[in-house]
């Protein structure tokens, strides 16, 4: 029996940094959040849902994440605040890091830049906390999540970046049950064109048929 999964596992109540109350959330995607979702209502922390990602390639794909996590958010009863596309200014950001691999030097600048909008608007908007979804997966760099936003954070006073570890006891299974369970999505890359590329390179050299987007979904087997 595992006790960590959804039918066995009994939530703890999480307390934000500083026994602050008002979190802004930066999802990346359903599949991501759903855990970390489902962990944050259940401590009744007041949660908004903000959604900054223009680095996901092309939109199509952006508008699909996107919409998952609308749903999801929807029915847990969170607001989401739907941000800019602002396609052009990230691949602005990333130029010249376009060969550089998963977790390297693209993917530093690719968080900081959705970070610093996501702490402007948790200043502007007074919320005194925000944290993210991408760190709960473990195709991640946690600690390079987690520099750029305690970075993004302190360039305000009284905001706070909580880095809790939403893998530890279970979170990254759970995540993946809640996933079959919602039938969210299935990405089959990280989001940007590169890693797009990257993906079905390996694919190529692998025997294996390239990604076809918008088609999968988690499903219960």
């Amino acid at each position: 029996m595992n006790k960590y999964s959804l039918e066995n596992y009994s939530r703890p109540i999480l307390q934000m940094p500083h026994g602050r109350k008002k979190l802004l959330l930066h999802s990346c995607c359903a599949p991501c959040a759903g855990e970390i979702m489902e962990a944050v209502a259940a401590s009744e922390i007041d949660t908004s849902i903000f959604f900054y990602n223009p680095n996901i390639h092309p939109k199509e794909e952006y508008e699909i994440r996107k919409d998952e996590n609308i749903r999801f958010a929807k029915k847990l009863g969170f607001d989401f605040i739907d941000a800019d596309y602002d396609k052009d200014n990230w691949f602005d950001r990333v130029k010249g890091l376009e060969n550089e691999p998963e977790r390297g030097e693209r993917c530093t600048v690719c968080f900081d830049m959705r970070f610093e909008r996501t702490a402007l608007y948790a200043y502007e908007n007074k919320y005194d906390v925000f944290a993210t979804t991408l760190g709960i997966s473990r195709w991640k760099d946690l600690n390079q999540i987690n520099n750029s936003g305690l970075k993004a954070a302190n360039r305000y006073n009284d905001l706070a970046f909580w880095d809790f570890d939403w893998r530890k006891q279970g979170g990254s299974s759970r995540m993946l049950e809640i996933s079959k369970k919602e039938k969210f999505y299935k990405q089959e890359y990280c989001g940007c064109v590169y890693s797009l590329r990257d993906t079905n390179r390996w694919r190529k050299s692998n025997n294996r048929d390239i990604i076809k987007r918008g088609i999968n979904f988690y499903e219960i087997k």
